[in-house]
């Protein structure tokens, strides 16, 4: 089965000189599965990619429902997924590319309290690499419209179970990572306030739509946008991953042209998210993302990180080392 994204011969038509090479890069957000959506996307389909220029040295595996156990009790088969991604990790240790450091898996925090179980079996799955959990937020209003709708439920945040869980996760030193829509922000921030104990990861931005009811909006929703994530960012306890905006849903429409969109387009594009997300939270609580294989159905690697870095130019050498690869070290324990 081939490799899930835009084709090679695709993503070929855009070749550049890699900006920045020798920067050290820790990719905090990637996914790893035998086959989804028509494609798979395994450890040498990640070193292609991660290995196509720029240094990334380490990664961080989040979860994306792969290989889950098929017996057992129903709440522990989520617990097949490290044990996947462990046995793929020690094998990036030992042949050359990448290194799968971490691993953010998922476990239902509606368990409340209960969830510790999960939580102890992950860790002994993990072989030293279990971080942490996601269970996503995302509530999707008009799923028809979504390549990937969420289906959590609407107040998932709210819910005194769900926070009961998240305080187990904080007490266990260990994170949580969630993605969302962007008119889920607020309930985040809130969320953050109630359950301060807890290191609280948002993935993509809040992921700002784009398509079906969101399409032709895109000034609008950023400017709610930019009040929300700075409402989020208020909150001490959460740091932002910065990309996954190249997704269909976001509405930028590079997956449907004719040819991907060079680096200079990605920034021109996508700028004004990052430089406000990094001014809300510094660079400190900022760490750049893949999100692939997903965000590859619009552009290559060596072109997304290319982007970035063109963003991020005039930023001093230290802020650069923090969002490329510091603040996933220290969050993740890497």
């Amino acid at each position: 089965m081939a490799r899930f994204g835009a084709s090679e011969e695709w993503l070929a038509q855009v070749q550049e000189e890699i900006v920045d090479p020798e920067r050290e890069i820790v990719d905090p957000h990637h996914h790893l599965w035998k086959q989804a959506w028509g494609g798979t996307y395994l450890l040498p389909d990640l070193w292609a990619d991660t290995g196509a220029g720029h240094n990334v040295v380490q990664t961080v595996f989040v979860e994306c429902r792969a290989s889950y156990r098929s017996d057992g009790p129903e709440h522990l088969r989520v617990v097949g997924e490290t044990e996947f991604v462990a046995d793929v990790a020690r094998a990036s240790e030992s042949e050359g590319g990448a290194t799968i450091a971490g691993i953010v898996s998922h476990a239902d925090l509606l368990l409340g309290d209960a969830v510790r179980e999960v939580l102890e079996a992950h860790t002994a799955a993990g072989d030293g690499r279990f971080r942490g959990i996601r269970h996503a937020g995302a509530h999707a209003e008009h799923p028809e419209a979504l390549m990937i709708p969420g289906r959590a439920p609407e107040r998932l945040y709210e819910d005194p179970s769900f926070r009961e869980g998240l305080r187990v996760l904080g007490q266990a030193g260990l994170t949580y990572d969630t993605w969302h829509y962007h008119y889920q922000n607020r309930a985040l921030a809130e969320l953050a306030r109630a359950v301060p104990e807890t290191t609280i990861v948002l993935d993509h931005f809040g992921t700002p739509l784009g398509v079906g009811p969101y399409a032709g909006r895109r000034a609008e929703i950023f400017e709610d946008w930019k009040k929300s994530i700075a409402e989020v960012a208020a909150c001490p306890n959460v740091v932002a991953k910065l990309g996954g905006l190249a997704m269909p849903d976001n509405g930028f429409g590079w997956s449907e042209r004719d040819t991907p969109p060079t680096s200079d387009e990605f920034a021109e594009a996508q700028r004004p998210y990052y430089l406000h997300a990094i001014e809300c939270f510094g660079p400190e609580r900022c760490m750049f993302e893949s999100n692939f294989p997903i965000d590859r159905l619009s552009l290559s690697y060596a072109v997304l990180y290319n982007g970035l870095k063109k963003i991020v130019a005039d930023f001093s050498e230290a802020e650069k080392d923090e969002m490329f690869a510091g603040t996933a070290r220290r969050v993740y324990r890497l």
